[in-house]
């Protein structure tokens, strides 16, 4: 009986660690949130390069941060890991895709010898800065809205659409999940521009589309909220999958600390720092995204409810629990867990160490400069 409520805890724990790296993930977005709004603000070279160099000195956080997201659900869901990674492959297959020309960029795009020219790297720079986002968005709300897929008697996941993934783009809500994180990531993107940034014109016109996308920002996010709210979804009753009326505003409403409470505070949060701007704005937004998304993210699979249902077999539907690790598996995982404040105290550190205004002047000078 210990045994059994052990490996129930430590299921909804890893849960929680991994709906709170998904959050962490939303905040790095920034990243391809101010790559996207480049052309827009730099009106001259100048200017570009110091924003690609701003948003270049961090791009590396994302990638490991998305990299860390998957590991924790490869070693505390593997099934999960296998359904979603293995059968949507085609959408994952994607977004990799697009961090990895993201990589390449920043790495040649003002090197010696590139017979390419900047503008290809920039281009391939704005590519990830749309794209990655709004992916993630979509494949984030495929756990609201569900996935094509079967698990037969041996838990061999079968996808049933031809599309791999791709076939999530057809479902409104989806887009519209997809439409939300890259308007949350221009946000964070803008504010972060007015954090690091001191030159006058760059401030001014980010101030300015600051002011206007904030309001459509909300607006979509208001939408997202209320479809998520209203929508049905599965759940589990007397042991079995079922769907349920309103399942997620019911899951808001049942836990109210670790799901409510959190989104509501993260909300808060985004709004105040998206309206605030300024030099501090960007770090309340920030808080507040990893809020909204850790509490949306473990709004799904809090309790044992299924936090990827299948809408082809809903029995097929994966849960905490018949998705998950061997207990021995996420107590040793749990044990090693103890130790991530540790590195986010270490990170927190160094990125407070390396927080200063980039100038024209200073890269200018920097032989290392993207």
């Amino acid at each position: 009986m210990f045994e059994t409520w052990e490996l129930l805890w430590l299921q909804n724990y890893w849960w929680g660690i991994v709906s709170l790296l998904g959050g962490f993930l939303a905040m790095m977005l920034f990243v391809q949130g101010g790559q996207a709004l480049i052309p827009l603000i730099g009106k001259n070279e100048t200017d570009k390069t110091l924003l690609y160099n701003v948003f270049g000195r961090k791009w590396e956080l994302g990638f490991t941060t998305l990299v860390l997201f998957g590991g924790a659900i490869f070693a505390a869901f593997p099934l999960f890991y296998a359904v979603s990674f293995g059968g949507a492959y085609a959408a994952w297959m994607t977004l990799l895709f697009v961090y990895i020309i993201q990589a390449v960029s920043y790495e040649y795009r003002t090197k010696k010898g590139n017979v390419y020219g900047a503008k290809i790297f920039e281009i391939f720079l704005s590519i990830n800065g749309y794209l990655a986002p709004f992916l993630i968005g979509v494949i984030i709300s495929t756990m609201f809205s569900g996935s094509p897929f079967i698990l037969d008697n041996d838990k061999l996941a079968h996808w049933i659409m031809p599309t791999r993934g791709l076939e999530a783009l057809s479902v409104p809500f989806n887009v519209l999940g997809g439409i939300c994180v890259l308007l949350i990531s221009r946000i964070l993107g803008m504010l972060y521009i007015l954090n690091s940034v001191k030159e006058g014109e760059i401030l001014r016109i980010t101030e300015k589309k600051r002011q206007s996308e904030i309001v459509v920002t909300l607006f979509f996010l208001a939408l997202y909220a209320v479809w998520i709210f209203s929508v049905s979804g599965a759940d589990i009753s007397q042991g079995n999958v079922v769907i349920e009326s309103n399942r997620y505003f019911h899951t808001f409403m049942n836990y109210p600390i670790s799901v409510s409470v959190p989104f509501v505070i993260g909300l808060l949060l985004f709004l105040f720092g998206g309206f605030r701007g300024k030099e501090t704005g960007f770090w309340f937004a920030a808080s507040g995204a990893v809020l909204m998304v850790f509490a949306l993210l473990l709004s799904t699979g809090i309790g044992g409810a299924p936090f990827y249902p299948s809408y082809v077999d809903l029995s097929s539907s994966l849960t905490t629990a018949n998705s998950s690790a061997s207990r021995y598996t996420l107590m040793v995982m749990g044990y090693v867990s103890l130790f991530v404040p540790v590195v986010l105290g270490y990170i927190a550190y160094v990125w407070y160490s390396m927080a200063r205004p980039v100038t024209h002047e200073e890269i200018k000078n920097d032989p290392f400069s993207y």
